[in-house]
């Protein structure tokens, strides 16, 4: 019976928790259709290649479904430095960059994305494989006629022997003379078959062919760690001191709500600081990230999602009554959030799903980090991205100082 009356104690209470109800039934299914609608078009991967001075069957031949290639007037520079790939690769966000040279190919993939460069060295194997069989099957049909050709001369020969053997007299064989060879016997009107190049070069201005799919995400998964956990801890913080009357204290003195929410940031931020440091230590020690760009603009970008994530995790504490509920929050605001940052390519997104990326901190965040990690970024580059988190974090103070205005007693 006991059992019986706290089973019906939590019951009652749950039903009574209408926002713990809500978010028991509508998180879960919200977050099954968020899947359904990203991995409708996850397996649609496009990539720009840029070519130069490549034999145009080859080209043909690598056109596929996904496959944009730009042909690239020949250089007039004697350059030979790879810094002129780089910059048609960098200056057109270009997934790589192949260019032919003396019968052998030399392909420079940028390697930002592994989806990208699987699919433009897939089609160039695809590619030179149907040349080479084309070639082949040109190659023993051309031989194939001579033999046919052969066989009718020998035949003739056969013929004209038999006849002189007969007592017939002739002094000229009549054999068609155009169809041999001066210097034996071979036809002279034989194809030719221009040689498809076999050789292929390939280097990654990012990474390596060794490396994984985890090397893409590192960039989009340390912003994530900082946002999640300094989301997490300053909203349960904040939640933790209301709940315990500290906050209810301090709006009885006479500090005023705007030093409080800058406080808090603050205080919460210089924790977010050496948390940032040792992320971004770690990853770069331990699974040896390569970073293209400057490591203190990768700082940067990790304190600007840092503080995004504390304001926005103290201004959802605000609409949690315990710490249960805090933890609520997660399916809603921050899972969706990792969908956007480039996990899953926006660009293969339906448009409605696109503009919701468009105003989640994360998507701007991730998409600098990766920037400046696996393109090397600078600082003038990445401005934009820095202006949108800053005005994130500045809204989000705002509506923390308006949502402290249910907890002053007046």
């Amino acid at each position: 019976m006991r059992t019986i009356a706290m089973i019906r104690r939590i019951l009652t209470e749950l039903l009574r928790d209408k926002r713990t109800l809500a978010l028991m039934f509508a998180a879960p299914l919200l977050i099954l259709t968020l899947l359904y609608f990203l991995f409708q078009g996850a397996g649609n991967t496009s990539a720009d290649l840029a070519v130069q001075s490549v034999d145009d069957d080859l080209v043909s031949a690598m056109q596929v479904d996904g496959l944009h290639i730009h042909k690239i007037p020949e250089r007039q520079t004697t350059d030979q430095s790879s810094n002129y790939t780089e910059r048609i690769i960098r200056d057109n966000d270009y997934a790589g960059f192949l260019c032919q040279n003396d019968g052998s190919l030399h392909l420079t993939l940028a390697g930002a994305d592994e989806a990208q460069s699987g699919l433009i060295l897939e089609s160039l194997k695809a590619a030179q494989a149907e040349l080479s069989g084309k070639a082949a099957s040109a190659t023993i049909a051309s031989q194939a006629a001579a033999l046919t050709q052969l066989e009718s001369t020998v035949a003739a020969l056969t013929s004209r022997l038999q006849t002189l053997s007969g007592g017939r007299t002739g002094t000229s064989t009549g054999l068609p003379q155009a169809s041999i060879d001066a210097k034996g016997g071979e036809p002279t009107n034989r194809p030719s078959m221009a040689t498809t190049p076999s050789s292929v070069t390939v280097d990654y201005l990012y990474g390596s062919k060794h490396s994984t799919f985890f090397d893409t995400l590192v960039p989009i998964m340390m912003g994530f760690v900082i946002f999640f956990f300094v989301f997490l801890i300053s909203g349960i913080s904040l939640l933790h001191e209301r709940a315990t009357g500290t906050l209810a204290r301090l709006l009885a003195t006479p500090i005023r709500r705007h030093e409080i929410v800058n406080g808090y940031p603050i205080g919460y931020g210089i924790v977010a600081i050496v948390q940032t440091a040792v992320v971004v230590g770690y990853t770069i020690v331990v699974f040896k990230t390569q970073i293209l760009g400057n490591v203190w603009n990768v700082l940067l970008l990790n304190l600007m999602i840092a503080g995004t994530a504390l304001t926005l995790g103290l201004l959802v504490s605000a609409f949690a009554a315990t710490e249960f509920q805090m933890m609520q929050f997660i399916p809603i605001v921050v899972i969706p959030q990792i969908f956007f940052s480039g996990i899953i390519p926006v660009a293969s997104m339906p448009g409605w799903l696109r503009t919701i990326a468009h105003v989640t901190p994360l998507y701007w965040g991730s998409r600098a980090m990766s920037d400046v990690v696996e393109k090397g970024a600078n600082l003038a580059q990445i401005a934009p991205n820095l202006g949108v988190l800053l005005t994130f974090i500045l809204v989000f103070l705002g509506l923390n100082i308006l949502a402290m205005r249910k907890y002053r007693r007046i």
